[in-house]
């Protein structure tokens, strides 16, 4: 799955604090409910030097804090709802308007604290005018049903409580939407106006941190204008330092097809062509190019539209990529070129053959040998997709020769630990491997060197032991498909138990039996 692997990058916490002060920070969002309806959201007075600390700190601070605490009230008032529909479904009546009147506190918080911080845009404020005042119908009518037991009279305030709630819910979402756009124009305004490095860095900081909190933000990031700013950062020299950190946030928001159509309307596959095939820019720099080749050309996106200017720069890019895959001076730079090569092979049969004339499987196969570049499954995962998508083309079968033995040592690949994805990934890399053994086997003097390299004994062992193939259904049906080839060409090659159970039968009963045999089968 070569999404996955594009959230690599982690995410950027934009509050470095200790416990007892992040403590603090949550508390002042949990709020009891009594002591907010007596206060009402009314600012405690402070000292006026504080105050002056407060409104004359940095326009980074500010900026981090506001988000922070918008996101975080957001998340408070989102659960109070949550739990109103389920109460209100229930007939708790007690209980929702208790959390009818917490909601209202913290959306009346929310707004005031976020229009004492911000200037409001003025459709914002209807908004917010608005939304104030369905949170107070919704504490009114919700105490209504308490003094009353007639179930008729319930029933239809059920009904009529629900549709505010409703309505409440998809206010309070449009205007942290827009309260969310707002802070993000922010953003870009200082990553486009401003010639500080650190004042863009931290802006895009920033907005990589909001890319980690869902594809909503992405979009809202997308259609403010994101990808447009960060690509002109990438195509200034004297901002050079920043083209790593800017095109990770470009491959953040590009998992979205929002992102991708920005990053179409700038020429970014040009810019990314450039940084890819720049002797002089950074590894991280194209490392992190690659990660977006990767973004826009995952199979999971839906839409296509994009990939026509990007054949016009596949010579090129292909080539940095494979190159970058031979320098790599870290696992993480391996596995983001060699993710972006292997979704790019699933889409263009000439990419494929720009591949094979690059000596690309050579390179590959010997850099499974280097534990520097090739340290987890995940990226022997990426190199055994591209060689399946490569052994589709004849002349492949020479190549994979010259390079004896490590593709069946993908076959044996094994978790080093019990970690649900490495163990997926692990299936993936013996699934692609018998895949991509079935599919040169057609070439005999391929199935021939692969039975002399033992090819035969570790697939009926991947056939018979669900352990050994970690129970995956997947790698059962690849292994016998990969055997049947192997024994099409070789049939002395198998012995006859194993022929009469894994070969002769349909494929479909072989799979059944595999797939019920205990361990004390084997």
């Amino acid at each position: 799955d070569h999404c996955s692997i594009l959230t690599l990058p982690l995410r950027m916490h934009s509050l470095q604090v200790d416990s007892v002060q992040r403590w603090m920070e949550d508390l002042r969002h949990m709020t009891e409910v009594e002591c907010m309806c007596v206060l009402q959201a009314k600012p405690i007075g402070v000292e006026e030097d504080t105050q002056g600390e407060l409104i004359v700190a940095t326009g980074d601070h500010v900026a981090r804090n506001n988000l922070q605490t918008l996101l975080r009230r957001a998340l408070v008032v989102s659960t109070e709802l949550g739990k109103m529909f389920q109460r209100l479904e229930k007939g708790r009546w007690q209980r929702v308007h208790s959390t009818a009147v917490r909601a209202n506190c913290h959306v009346r918080s929310l707004v005031h604290e976020y229009s004492t911080a911000r200037n409001t845009p003025a459709e914002m404020q209807k908004y917010e005018k608005s939304l104030l005042e369905k949170c107070m119908e919704l504490t009114t009518i919700t105490e209504r049903c308490l003094h009353t037991e007639d179930e008729f009279f319930l029933k239809s305030m059920r009904e009529a409580i629900h549709e505010i709630l409703t309505d409440v819910s998809d206010s309070f979402s449009h205007m942290i939407d827009m309260a969310l756009a707002n802070e993000i124009q922010i953003l870009i305004r200082q990553i486009e106006s401003s010639d500080s490095v650190y004042t863009i860095g931290s802006a895009i900081s920033n907005l990589l941190s909001l890319t980690q909190d869902g594809p909503q933000l992405c979009r809202i990031i997308a259609k403010e204008g994101a990808v447009v700013a960060l690509f002109k950062i990438c195509r200034q020299d004297c901002f050079s330092d920043l083209y790593a950190h800017a095109l990770r946030t470009v491959a953040s928001i590009c998992c979205v097809e929002e992102g991708i159509n920005q990053l179409e309307k700038v020429d970014g596959i040009l810019c990314l062509a450039d940084i890819l095939t720049d002797g002089n820019s950074a590894e991280a720099a194209r490392a992190e190019a690659a990660a977006v080749v990767a973004q826009i050309t995952s199979p999971h996106h839906t839409s296509t539209q994009h990939l026509g200017s990007f054949l016009e720069s596949m010579q090129d890019i292909v080539t940095a990529l494979i190159k970058l895959c031979e320098s790599a001076s870290c696992g993480e730079v391996f596995l983001l070129a060699s993710a972006a090569l292997a979704n790019i092979t699933f889409f263009d049969s000439m990419a494929c053959e720009i591949l094979l004339q690059l000596n690309a499987i050579h390179i590959l196969l010997q850099s499974c040998k280097d534990r520097q570049r090739v340290d987890t499954p995940y990226s022997k995962d990426q190199v055994v997709t591209i060689l399946a998508n490569l052994s589709v083309l004849e002349q492949s079968s020479s190549e994979v020769l010259q390079e004896k033995g490590i593709l069946l040592q993908l076959l044996g690949e094994k978790p080093s630990s019990s970690s649900p994805s490495e163990g997926a990934a692990c299936e993936r890399v013996q699934q692609k491997a018998a895949v991509t053994l079935a599919r040169l086997s057609r070439d005999p003097d391929v199935a021939q060197t692969a039975i002399q390299l033992q090819a035969v004994p570790r697939l009926i062992e991947l056939c018979r032991s669900p352990a050994e193939r970690n129970n995956s259904d997947s790698v059962l049906v690849a292994c016998l498909a990969a055997l049947r080839r192997l024994a099409a060409g070789c049939p002395d090659s198998i012995e006859a138990a194993d022929h009469q159970q894994l070969i002769k039968p349909r494929l479909v009963d072989s799979f059944l039996l595999c797939s019920n045999m205990e361990e004390s089968f084997v």
